[in-house]
């Protein structure tokens, strides 16, 4: 796993980044709008949204004196890809386990 994939994870890990995730998959915001979405200051706010964005999870765009934030949905695919591995292993895992149970009641 590198680096990126690393912050990805610890950037989901917090429920508040995920909520922020989902709203900037509807709409991108400046910190200001994502802000009054959650009862903490500007500058928490904009903590949760620097660790998203070292997680390649959104991507901030400088317009005038705002920072634009969107959902980056190529760091998204990046942990879809990474636990999609791990549905398949689990997948193959209680296939054989149904066989085995099966062969076992016959």
């Amino acid at each position: 796993m590198t680096g990126s994939e690393q912050m990805g994870f610890r950037a989901l890990a917090d429920p508040t980044r995920r909520n922020i995730l989902r709203l900037l998959a509807a709409n991108e915001m400046t910190i200001a709008e994502v802000a009054e979405n959650f009862d903490m200051t500007r500058a928490a706010v904009k903590k949760h949204l620097s660790i998203l964005s070292d997680g390649g999870l959104i991507t901030v765009q400088v317009s005038g004196r705002s920072r634009v934030n969107a959902l980056n949905p190529d760091g998204l695919r990046r942990v879809f890809d990474w636990f999609s591995y791990f549905d398949a292993f689990w997948d193959e895992r209680l296939d054989t386990l149904k066989s085995e149970i099966e062969k076992d009641m016959q």
